[in-house]
């Protein structure tokens, strides 16, 4: 039988202090009144969408100072692998328990490369997004060059939709469904935001 494939990124159960972060405009990523609360939504949200025969991928940041890592890693339903994120510093043994491969990146369906960080932009390669956690509430930007009013070069900055935020805090606290996101990749394609990345073998990298 097929699996059903999800992402979801930045969980940091147990990380109390990330209540009191903020974003750029100085609103609370995640305004909730307790870790406790906010925990118990996160595990009800992604076992409420993934199934036991579910394969999942979490982009990183798991769990930070969480005194029962092992209560909630063992409710989690699916088939876990882990993109190891840089709070993920943890025996190898431990977070072997709960998933079943762990990994420092992976591409997979031929182009969606999976990180942790949002790769750099040359890395871009042959993939056709980067699916990624690590930035919370905020947007990988990209530069557009501009001509000011007295000719002089310039430049503005928008979303760099090549790049998927898997992040919690963006995605309503919920694992986002790969079928939603191959859906978003293909309107971009088709709208001309996203460029169809060379074919394999047409690059050297």
């Amino acid at each position: 039988m097929s699996k059903n494939i999800f992402f979801i990124s930045d969980t940091h159960f147990g990380h109390e202090n990330m209540l009191h972060f903020t974003n750029y405009s100085g609103e609370r990523m995640r305004p909730f009144d307790s870790i406790e609360e906010l925990d118990e939504l996160m595990i009800e949200n992604w076992n409420k969408m993934v199934g036991p025969n579910d394969k999942i991928y979490h982009l990183g940041d798991v769990v930070y100072h969480c005194g029962n890592r092992d209560q909630i890693l063992s409710r989690l339903n699916g088939d876990k692998v882990l993109i190891k994120g840089n709070h993920d510093r943890g025996q190898l043994k431990w977070f072997a328990k709960y998933f079943r491969d762990i990994r420092g990146t992976e591409h997979i369906d031929g182009n969606y490369l999976l990180s942790h960080f949002p790769v750099h932009p040359d890395s871009k390669g042959r993939f056709v997004r980067n699916l990624h956690g690590h930035i919370h509430a905020q947007t990988v930007m990209k530069k557009i060059p501009i001509v000011d009013e007295y000719g002089y070069p310039q430049f503005e900055r928008e979303p760099d939709l090549w790049y998927r935020n898997c992040c919690v805090e963006v995605n309503n606290y919920s694992p986002i469904p790969f079928e939603v996101i191959k859906e978003e990749t293909e309107k971009l394609i088709e709208d001309g935001v996203i460029i169809i990345p060379p074919k394999k073998g047409d690059i050297f990298r």
